[in-house]
C-alpha cells in the first residue's frame, strides 16, 4: 500500500541546515498497522507527513497504491488525498462547529451531496459511538471524545490509508485504551492501512503489526511484534523497546 523510497527531508533553519528524514525506505502492507518510534526530533512526524505529502521530500519517491505522488498533477494529488485520512495529537477540530459539522466538512470539500453527507456522517458517529454528541461543540467534549470526533472526521472519505501524529499523547492511559480500540476495530472492520508516530512503546505493542525505530532522521530498523516476540537488533532499538512505556 505504501512504499518510501530513499526520502529525504531537508529543512533550512536559522541554525543551520537540518535533515529531519535521511533516506529512509520502507515499505508498509495493505491492511497493516505501523508505527514509527523514536525520541524526540528523530524525524518520524516528518517522515509521516511525507506520505500525504503534507510534507514534500527533497529526494526519492513516496509511492501510494502503485502510484508515485511526486509525478501527479495538483489535481490529481487532491483527489488521492482524500483516501488519505488523518488525526493529531490535538484534535485540530473547528472550535466553532458542532461535531456534525467538524465529521461533514471533508465531504462538503468533496461536493458530496447532502443527503449522502448526511449518512455517512452518522455512520461514523456510531462506529465512534457518539451519535449522542451529533450537536455539540469540541468545548463541551472530553479529550477522548474529541479525538473519536477526529477519527470519525478522518475516515468519513473512506481513506484506504489512516495516518496518526501521536494520537494519544495527549490522552489518560485509560482513554488511550479506548481510542487504540477504535483504531484496531477500523483497521479491522475496514481493512484501513494505518501508520501511527509515537513514542509509547505501550502503543506499539497494543495495536501494530511492525514497528520502525528511527533515530537521527534514519530508519535504523524494523521490528516484527507477534504476541509477546520482539526481537530488536540494533542497540537503540534495545534501549527502546527494554523501556516498557513512553520514551
Amino acid at each position: 500500500m505504501i512504499q518510501l523510497s530513499n526520502i529525504t527531508k531537508v529543512f533550512h533553519t536559522a541554525g543551520g541546515v537540518l535533515t529531519a528524514v535521511d533516506n529512509v525506505s520502507v515499505h508498509i502492507e495493505k491492511g497493516e498497522i505501523f508505527a514509527f518510534i523514536g525520541f524526540s526530533g528523530a524525524g518520524k512526524s516528518t517522515l509521516i507527513r511525507c506520505i500525504n505529502l503534507l510534507e514534500k521530500p527533497d529526494a526519492g519517491a513516496v509511492i501510494v497504491d502503485n502510484e508515485n505522488l511526486l509525478e501527479l498533477k495538483k489535481s490529481e494529488l487532491l483527489k488521492r488525498r482524500q483516501k488519505v485520512g488523518m488525526i493529531f495529537q490535538h484534535y485540530n477540530l473547528l472550535q466553532n462547529a458542532t461535531v456534525f459539522k467538524n465529521i461533514s466538512f471533508p465531504l462538503e470539500i468533496a461536493g458530496v451531496p447532502k443527503k449522502q453527507r448526511h449518512e455517512r456522517v452518522m455512520q461514523c458517529l456510531e462506529t465512534v459511538h457518539l451519535t449522542d454528541k451529533i450537536k455539540d461543540y469540541p468545548v463541551k467534549l472530553s479529550g477522548g471524545q474529541k479525538q473519536r470526533v477526529a477519527i470519525a472526521r478522518a475516515i468519513v472519505n473512506e481513506p484506504k490509508i489512516l495516518l496518526c501524529d501521536e494520537p494519544t499523547s495527549a490522552l489518560d492511559p485509560q482513554t488511550t485504551e479506548t481510542i487504540l480500540s477504535y483504531l484496531k476495530r477500523i483497521n479491522e472492520a475496514f481493512g484501513i492501512t494505518i501508520v501511527i508516530v509515537t513514542h509509547e512503546m505501550s502503543v506499539a505493542r497494543t495495536i501494530c503489526h511492525r514497528v520502525g525505530v528511527m533515530e537521527r532522521g534514519c530508519l535504523i530498523e524494523t521490528i516484527t511484534i507477534n504476541g509477546d516476540t520482539e526481537v530488536p537488533q540494533s542497540e537503540f532499538g534495545k534501549i527502546l523497546f527494554s523501556g516498557g512505556g513512553g520514551i
